[in-house]
This record gives structure tokens, C-alpha cells and sequence, in this order.
């Protein structure tokens, strides 16, 4: 499907970009054609004004009248040597009287000068139609038209037939990644496991809560990964959740990674109501921030997570003082970090600001370079209601 995607988007790209360079020959062929239409159209005026003189000519003097010659396809009609009208069929006034063939805009003209006192009195023939090129114009789109589509079949074909081998590689790869989740996950739970069961058993040391602690950092950076992988194909149900019973849980769950470095989750929690969202997207986001908190905090410092009502929204926010955040625009930007000695792979405020969008979540963040920052997440009214 991806493969799909990318074939089609540079096929398009790529047959815009051949349509733009056709655009110079094209406007040539247009100038050509337009050129050869209006020569056409001269030697059609020349021709019936061959045929009016010939009429002219064969006028008999003793016949009573002489009926001038129409046709529907082109107006004409005979001037005196000051250009004034002596019978015509042309209802605006001719502009220039040089003799020959000329355009004025989508009129077309023809001035045949005549011999003095032969027809009627009349010094000119003009014959006069209008000009149109839509003909020329539709065989140029209809022309356009063809090599686009044509370049554009030509181009995805090939597109595709290059890509194969990519989304062969690509396929391959997300099957070791799932594959590799998976393993990963296994011995994660077994050594949670059993440092549980040794706990209880055996009195706490700061060994064993270091293990711990590792292991939830670990199991942070795998839950952001199968959110990432899945939630393209998974619809996420939602359900009602007690927002202050679940960030408190949360916070319970980080303080042995928090301990690590010595710092003090300060909980500011107090009820807010329910929320109406799935679950593992709620601690997609509240993990990710309280996990960011932790990892760009100084040591012996200490987080704030405060959750209050106001304005009868939910305000939920996590404030740390540690190193701050020097472009706050790109920390959204999926593999973006601004140290990357901290770890992880800058997936995580991705995955948050795709989960806020979908969820309506207004953000705000604050933020000063070794003085620390605070995420703001307003949730939107209807959430906090008892749905």
C-alpha cells in the first residue's frame, strides 16, 4: 500500500514536471497553428472577395439593380475613396484601410483596393469575419492531455517496477522489527517478573531497583514502537477513564525511574472527572511526558504533574526544571532530538501530537533553555462530561 502511495505521488510529480517542459513546444505548435488558421482564413476572405468582384463585373448596366452578394459566413461591403460607406453590410466602423489582410483582436480583416470609378464608385472592398482559435486550442489540450496520461501510466509503471525491490527490503525489515518486538518483549516481562518475585521474598536493594527501573525505560521505548507499527491498522476503541486515577497510577509506575537520578515526582493530581478515549493512547501520552520529564531533568530535581478543572475542561500538565528545549516547533518532528545522548528515538512526541490531533487536545508548551519546561494538555469539554 505505502509502495501504492509512493508510486503515485512521484508519477504525479514526475508528469508535472514533463507537462511544464512540453509547455515551450506547445506554445510553439499553439503560435504555429494559430499562424496557419488566420492564413487559412485570408485565403477564404480572398477567395469570396474574388467572387464579389467577379460579380460586379458581370453586372450589366441595363439591368434595373445590382443585389450585392451575402453570405453568413463573413460580412463585407464597398467604400469611397474617403472612406465612407458607400453599401456595406459591416456594422462597425473599419478601423485601418490598408490594403491586404489584417487582425484587429478576434476580427479579421481583407482590403482589396479597387480601380477608381469601375464598381459604383467604390475605391475599396472590405470583408470582414471573426477570428476564432478554439479549434486550435482544443487539439493543443487534447494533445496535452494524451502525453500526460501517457507519461504518467509510462512513469508509475516504472516506478513501480523500481520499487519492488525497496518495499521487498522495507517489508523485510518491518518483519524483523515486529519479529524483534516481540522477542524483546518476552524477556522484558520474564525479568519484571522476577524481580517482583524477588523483592518479595528477599529485602529491596538499590541493584534490583536500578534493574527495574531499566526495564520500564525499556518497556516505554517498545510500547512507543508497537504503537508506532500498529496504529496505522488498528481502530483504537475508546472508554470511559477516571483521568486522575490513571495519571496517578502512571506517576506510581515511573518514580523507581525518576529515583534513579534522584528526582521527586511532585503529583499536583485532583479529580477531573472521566475522559472518553482508548486507553493505551491516553498512556502513549501521559507516559511519553512523564518519560521526557525524567530523562531531560537535572539530577536531585524534582517534576510536577498537576491535573485540575478549569474552565470545565481538564487541564493536565507536566512541569520539570531541567535543560529546556531550545526549538520547540521540531521536538513534534518524528526522530527528532535536541541531545542525543539521551537516548530514545524521538518517536515519542511524535506519537503524542498524533494522538492529541485525533483526540482534539489543545497543547501548549513553555520552555526556557536550563531553567526547564512545561506541557499543558487542555482536553476538550465534552471529554470531562460523564458520558
Amino acid at each position: 500500500m505505502k509502495g501504492d502511495k509512493y508510486s503515485t505521488k512521484y508519477a504525479l510529480i514526475y508528469t508535472t514536471l514533463v507537462a511544464f517542459i512540453l509547455l515551450a513546444p506547445l506554445l510553439f505548435y499553439t503560435l504555429y497553428m494559430k499562424n496557419i488558421y488566420s492564413i487559412e482564413n485570408e485565403l477564404f476572405l480572398k477567395e469570396k472577395s474574388l467572387l464579389i468582384v467577379q460579380q460586379m463585373q458581370n453586372f450589366n448596366g441595363n439591368d434595373e439593380y445590382f443585389e450585392y452578394p451575402r453570405f453568413t459566413t463573413f460580412q463585407s461591403g464597398l467604400y469611397n475613396e474617403k472612406f465612407e460607406p458607400i453599401f456595406t453590410l459591416i456594422k462597425e466602423p473599419v478601423k485601418y484601410f490598408k490594403n491586404g489582410y489584417y487582425l484587429d483582436e478576434d476580427d479579421a480583416y481583407l482590403i482589396v483596393k479597387l480601380p477608381k470609378e469601375r464598381y459604383f464608385g467604390a475605391r475599396y472592398l472590405v470583408l470582414k469575419n471573426q477570428i476564432s482559435y478554439a479549434s486550435v486550442y482544443e487539439k493543443v489540450l487534447i494533445i496535452l492531455f494524451s502525453i500526460a496520461i501517457f507519461i504518467f501510466i509510462l512513469s508509475l509503471l516504472f516506478l513501480k517496477m523500481f520499487a519492488k525491490p525497496f518495499q521487498k527490503m522495507n517489508k523485510q525489515l518491518d518483519n524483523f522489527i515486529k519479529d524483534s518486538m516481540h522477542e524483546i518483549n518476552t524477556p522484558l516481562s520474564i525479568i519484571n517478573v522476577n524481580i517482583d518475585l524477588y523483592n518479595r521474598k528477599y529485602e529491596k536493594n538499590k541493584y534490583m531497583q536500578r534493574m527495574k527501573a531499566a526495564t520500564k525505560v525499556l518497556s516505554n521505548i517498545y510500547s512507543d514502537m508497537d504503537y508506532l507499527i500498529k496504529h496505522e491498522r488498528l481502530s483504537y476503541e475508546k472508554q470511559k477513564i477516571n483521568l486522575a486515577a490513571f495519571v496517578k497510577e502512571r506517576i506510581e509506575y515511573f518514580n523507581e525511574v525518576a529515583k534513579m537520578k534522584n528526582i521527586t515526582i511532585v503529583s499536583e493530581v485532583k479529580d477531573c472527572g472521566v475522559v472518553y478515549m482508548n486507553d493505551k493512547q491516553l498512556q502513549r501520552l501521559v507516559d511519553n511526558n512523564i518519560s521526557n520529564a525524567v530523562k531531560y531533568s537535572y539530577d536531585n530535581s524534582q517534576i510536577i504533574i498537576s491535573l485540575y478543572v478549569k474552565n470545565e475542561q481538564c487541564h493536565l500538565s507536566f512541569k520539570d526544571f531541567g535543560m529546556g528545549i531550545d526549538k520547540v516547533t521540531k521536538i513534534f518532528t518524528r526522530y527528532y532530538r535536541e541531545d542525543t545522548s539521551k537516548g530514545g528515538f524521538g518517536i515519542g512526541l511524535n506519537i503524542v501530537k498524533s494522538i492529541i490531533k485525533e483526540e482534539n487536545i489543545e497543547l501548549k508548551v513553555e520552555s526556557l533553555p536550563k531553567e526547564g519546561s512545561t506541557f499543558l494538555y487542555i482536553f476538550p469539554t465534552t471529554s470531562t462530561k460523564d458520558i
